[in-house]
């Protein structure tokens, strides 16, 4: 057997029995057994399948499918993918700083990142890159032409790129940097009194800059407080713990974590004096906030020190530490649940419970969700994600607007306009004129696009159904008198739905000049979730029943 394979395994089997009780006695000759048979089963594979095989992409995927049977967060990584765990951590890489996608069969620059190399460069969105030093990047995927950009801080590159809305083909000499996403992407006075912090991730630095943020709003007359949460994914733990801390007193409880391992057990405290621990506050929270933003979320209701409005979590309760293997490589392991200050744990799916007919964990019946209360005897339930206090329904958008923007129409039509104006108002105050919007329509309607709705669709579903039935004569001219009623005008449609079409389309166009930060402020006035919480904010009488469990259209309710 190949001594790099026995080592991998030898790697791997020597981090499970460390990290974890397994009743070493009791398992030692199971463990033993299976090694020697998957050692025995590559060996064969190695020796005597009839094509050539790559050791390392065979090992791999093996270890992928064993993990694979636990839960997505456990992850092997190895050397190749460091970078994109320290990517994953930190929000830092070496790079131009560009978010690129594909299209066809390239690769074009959707967003430079403001004030880095590709933006320094000139580079705009909508370039199309042609080669990378001198490579060319036509049939690559983004992912790979993402690997040929990235490189060591201070390395140059040349990119060769076409500009389609100029009809101009350039060439620009760069050198990488140390890009950092904000964790923080925005921050500001949403209303008198009222500031706004953004929080998109929990990387090592995300309590430094919420304070920062936080300190500069009270500095600039903030008295009631928005901490937006929606999207955040999470990230470290110990950064979520900071947080909390900033808006509740030394030595409260805030998340405890608990796994089977006894060295895993840790009740975390805030630690430090609050930054405020009287102001209002509301966190907005949606399905994509996960992890470490249901502890923040999860503890500041528990404690009854916030009003969380919103949607329910994604609900993971689940806690990772990475263990280093041999050859450079890591383990991402599962190690324990995390509970908030009332006792729940808020993890959706049973990743150790019954599987469904494909395998896939299953969340937990309603039925065995438990109840727990908050500080002040509001109900809340475990297994779920954080229930909001609050919830904003949804708003429907239109098949139309479906359309366009996966036709990639809003983002042309915004780049032909930056290459035409110089400038444009400032976000709050940017809106496109009748005539623009009307130019929009003609420049999209000059694009050759299907334009489904649900209606044409289940239309032709029942065509298909009559046809199999054998009854397609007897019924054809009623079918055809009202799918013909139901085909929609396109012009017609946009001037419909032209509300949300132009919201989209000026965001598109407002960052191209601001960029992601311009988005944000533009969208601020329109978020119906933020006019909730500033609503709330301003009624002090009906926040405070949302925290004692009084209000009538709560949510989470008095026990």
């Amino acid at each position: 057997m190949n001594k790099a394979v026995k080592t991998i395994l030898f790697s791997v089997v020597i981090g499970a029995i460390s990290f974890g009780s397994f009743g070493f006695v009791e398992s030692y000759f199971e463990i033993t057994k299976n090694l020697d048979i998957f050692s025995t089963v590559y060996r064969e594979i190695n020796v005597n399948y009839v094509e050539e095989t790559n050791p390392g992409k065979l090992v791999k995927t093996g270890i992928d499918a064993m993990l694979g049977s636990l839960d997505p967060y456990t992850n092997y990584i190895p050397e190749s993918d460091i970078e994109d765990y320290r990517f994953m951590t930190t929000h830092e890489y070496g790079g131009v700083g560009a978010v690129i996608g594909t299209r066809d069969d390239h690769v074009m620059i959707t967003e430079p990142y403001q004030g880095f190399p590709a933006d320094k460069a000139g580079l705009k969105a909508g370039d199309i890159i042609l080669e990378v030093d001198g490579e060319s990047a036509v049939g690559k995927n983004s992912s790979q032409l993402s690997d040929m950009l990235r490189g060591q801080k201070g390395t140059p590159i040349h990119v060769k790129i076409s500009r389609p809305a100029t009809d101009e083909t350039l060439e620009r000499d760069l050198v990488r940097e140390k890009i950092k996403i904000d964790d923080v992407p925005y921050f500001g006075m949403l209303d008198k009194g009222v500031g706004y912090v953004s929080l998109s991730g929990f990387t090592e630095t995300a309590s430094k800059d919420v304070k920062a943020a936080i300190e500069k709003l009270k500095a600039d007359g903030m008295e009631e407080l928005v901490l937006d949460l929606r999207g955040n994914g999470g990230g470290l733990l110990h950064e979520s713990v900071n947080i909390v801390n900033f808006f509740v007193d030394r030595g409260e409880d805030v998340v405890e974590v608990k796994g089977k391992v006894k060295e895993h057990y840790r009740m975390n405290k805030a630690l430090n004096a609050p930054l405020d621990s009287k102001i209002p506050l509301v966190v907005l929270i949606d399905e994509g906030s996960a992890s470490a933003s249901e502890i923040v979320s999860g503890a500041l209701q528990d404690l009854d020190r916030a009003v969380i409005i919103g949607h329910n979590s994604f609900g993971k309760g689940l806690v990772q530490t990475t263990h280093d293997l041999s050859y450079n490589s890591k383990l991402k392991l599962t190690i324990a649940k995390y509970y908030t200050p009332s006792g729940r744990c808020i993890q959706r799916l049973d990743y150790g419970g019954k599987r469904d007919a494909r395998g896939k964990a299953m969340e937990i019946p309603d039925s065995l969700l438990a109840e727990f209360k908050t500080r002040n005897g509001r109900i809340v339930r475990d297994g779920a994600g954080i229930t909001p206090d609050l919830t904003v329904e949804d708003k429907e958008y239109s098949d139309l607007l479906a359309t366009v923007m996966r036709e990639t129409l809003v983002f042309d039509y915004a780049t032909e306009f930056y290459f035409d104006h110089d400038s444009i108002d400032e976000p709050e105050d940017f809106a496109l004129s009748d005539a623009q919007y009307k130019d929009f329509i003609s420049f999209v309607l000059k694009h050759e696009f299907e334009y489904k709705t649900s209606s044409t669709e289940k239309m032709k579903d029942l065509k298909q159904e009559i046809e199999d039935d054998e009854f397609w004569q007897e019924v054809q001219e009623e079918y055809e008198a009202l799918a013909s009623k139901l085909e929609r005008d396109k012009e017609q449609d946009f001037m419909k739905f032209q509300d949300e079409i132009r919201l989209m389309l000026e965001s598109e166009i407002i960052g191209r000049y601001y960029y992601s930060k311009g988005r944000i402020r533009a969208y601020l006035s329109y978020d119906p979730e933020i006019k909730k919480a500033i609503e709330v904010l301003n009624n002090k009488t009906y926040y405070d029943s949302v925290l004692a469990g009084t209000c009538t259209d709560c949510l989470v309710k008095k026990g």
